[in-house]
């Protein structure tokens, strides 16, 4: 039990005027947090209890699931990234420094390189297989513009797990483990959360899912199928290829327009007076494979990572446009694929356009009766584009939901990216070396309390998952200078105490409103209040939190039904 007069809980009123999103607001206002300097926080005492309780549940269901926990390093050798190949690839994110005899060292953001460099030196057989090793540590990303409070911090805690199989069948096994975990995991936390496929990004590997908890406030746009299990990101959310033209193209070569001033697809179709599906939209795109144009239908938008993907390059980005007027002879809005001199791919919604408007490569000009494969011919057609609410499921071609959510985890099929890069071998039964196929798991351990309270929350304050509160009841006595009232709330505290469950009483001589504010304010899951004419009479109010249903009940059975409530929000926890 905690008494509030012995507890660092400094609450606040006032909402911080750095404070950006619900959660930092919240986190900061209930004492939960306190700033050190950008993206850098100190965790007060609650967030703390927050943070432990998030990180018991993982190490549970990490165990669960076959993997062992180690604790690497937070500073690591140069050496080891240079091997992987992302000591120039990982960005000014990485925290690069040097120690007093001039060796390059980093604080890792992520820890691909040391436990491949630990199994290598371990692991000789694939007897020892299949590994999973995983630790929750400290880390560090040295975010350009760190924000909303533990969303995006350069200081962090995570879960990082990493798995080790002698072949692609069993790696696919070890995921599926980490996977169901994972789901487990969400689950007991309370949280409404989507998985979703995903881009691996700078992790690399061959696939990826996102663990999404839906907010409103979330940062990221995910689809799901509203009859099947399918769920993307939108920037890996598949588009199901488009039906061929259903008429004609038109005969003759195309026309050349006059269009002065008009750049803009909306722009371009209404002068033309055709619609924005009838365009085919051209963007330049500088890459690490050389200039590309991408065509996409003038109702679609194209999708850099699917362009990026296709490429297999290492960077994209949108032509400058000195660049454009290099290749085009024209500025940007004027670009067409008729007669240019780079590679060109196109979209599967080019396909449904039989004879469509171009840019004609020349300023204030468009061509009409443009037809693909007769006037130009792509290098390639592919899902190169972004999802919309039109769409069909790719997988039962039902309906898509749009909404919003908050990454809280990623799990990645790695494959061999890092253990071929550093020589992580076992012997097969055949005594020949087989390279360790790798995936690897991670979860943010406050941004996933953070991305709770941005689901969990009303106008007064935090509504927390019993699973991940601070603590599960607390006890107030409206009047502490009230002999029956202070002594009624002891019994019920002490009783509830003696029963596992973690109090928190408020024996402050504060005012009754300020203690139910910091009550509502800090989210603990159920509230016991005990005043003055109910304990005269005999009966104290349990209140819950998340519902604000208030009900009186006879003092000798107060803790009992305290108790039951608390059991009950455990159960709808459950895995």
């Amino acid at each position: 039990m905690i008494r509030y007069t012995r507890y660092l809980m400094p609450t606040t009123k006032e909402t911080p005027s750095d404070a950006e999103v619900v959660s930092h607001r919240l986190m900061l206002r209930a004492g939960l947090i306190r700033k050190v300097a950008s993206g850098i926080y100190t965790y007060m005492p609650s967030g703390l209890r927050v943070l432990r309780k998030v990180e018991r549940i993982l190490r549970e269901e990490m165990d669960r699931a076959g993997a062992m926990e180690v604790l690497m390093p937070s500073v690591v050798p140069s050496e080891l990234w240079k091997e992987s190949g992302r000591w120039d690839a990982y960005g000014k994110e990485l925290l690069r420094f040097k120690d007093r005899a001039e060796r390059e060292f980093c604080l890792g953001p992520t820890h691909e390189e040391v436990i491949t460099d630990l199994v290598r030196r371990e692991i000789r057989s694939y007897r020892q297989l299949p590994l999973n090793l995983y630790q929750i540590q400290d880390k560090f990303r040295d975010e350009i513009r760190p924000r909303f409070g533990l969303m995006r911090g350069r200081e962090f805690f995570m879960k990082d797990a990493y798995s080790f199989d002698a072949d692609e069948a069993a790696a696919a096994e070890s995921y599926r483990k980490m996977y169901e975990a994972y789901r487990r995991i969400f689950r007991r936390m309370g949280l409404d959360f989507r998985a979703v496929e995903a881009d691996t990004g700078s992790i690399g590997g061959s696939s990826s899912h996102e663990f999404m908890v839906i907010a409103d406030s979330g940062e990221d746009a995910i689809v799901s199928c509203a009859s099947c299990a399918y769920g993307a990101n939108v920037e890996k959310a598949e588009c199901m290829p488009s039906e061929p033209a259903g008429f004609a193209a038109k005969e003759g070569a195309p026309r050349k327009i006059s269009t002065p001033g008009k750049r803009t697809i909306e722009e371009v179709a209404s002068f033309l007076e055709i619609e924005p599906g009838m365009l085919i939209k051209t963007l330049l795109f500088e890459t690490s494979c050389g200039d590309v144009a991408v065509l996409v239908s003038g109702a679609h938008e194209v999708n850099e990572i699917k362009v990026k993907n296709f490429l297999g390059a290492d960077w994209v980005r949108l032509a400058a446009e000195e660049r454009v007027r290099e290749i085009t002879g024209a500025p940007s809005g004027y670009a067409g694929p008729v007669g240019l001199a780079v590679r060109i791919l196109a979209d599967h919604s080019v396909r449904a356009i039989a004879s469509g408007a171009t840019g004609a490569n020349e300023k204030d000009a468009h061509l009409l009766d443009v037809v693909p494969g007769r006037d130009f011919s792509p290098d390639g057609y592919a899902d190169l584009r972004m999802v919309t609410e039109r769409d069909p499921c790719p997988r039962c071609g039902g309906g898509l939901r749009f909404s919003r959510g908050i990454e809280v985890g990623h799990v990645f099929r790695l494959g061999t990216k890092y253990s071929e890069a550093m020589r992580a071998v076992c012997l097969d039964p055949d005594g020949k070396e087989r390279t360790l196929v790798m995936g690897c798991y991670g979860i943010g351990v406050g941004r996933t309390a953070a991305a709770a309270i941005e689901q969990n929350h009303d106008e007064d304050g935090i509504v927390w998952p019993i699973s991940i509160a601070p603590f599960e009841v607390a006890v107030i006595p409206v009047n502490m200078k009230h002999a029956e009232v202070a002594a009624a709330a002891e019994r019920v505290a002490q009783a509830l105490d003696a029963k596992g469950v973690e109090v928190f009483y408020d024996d402050r001589e504060e005012r009754p409103g300020i203690k139910f504010k910091d009550a509502d304010l800090t989210g603990v899951p159920v509230r016991v209040t005990l005043g003055e004419k109910n304990v005269a009479a005999g009966f104290g109010e349990i209140r819950d939190r998340k519902t604000g249903e208030t009900r009186r009940i006879e003092l000798p059975l107060l803790a009992e039904e305290a108790l039951a409530m608390v059991e009950k929000k455990k159960a709808e926890c459950a895995p």
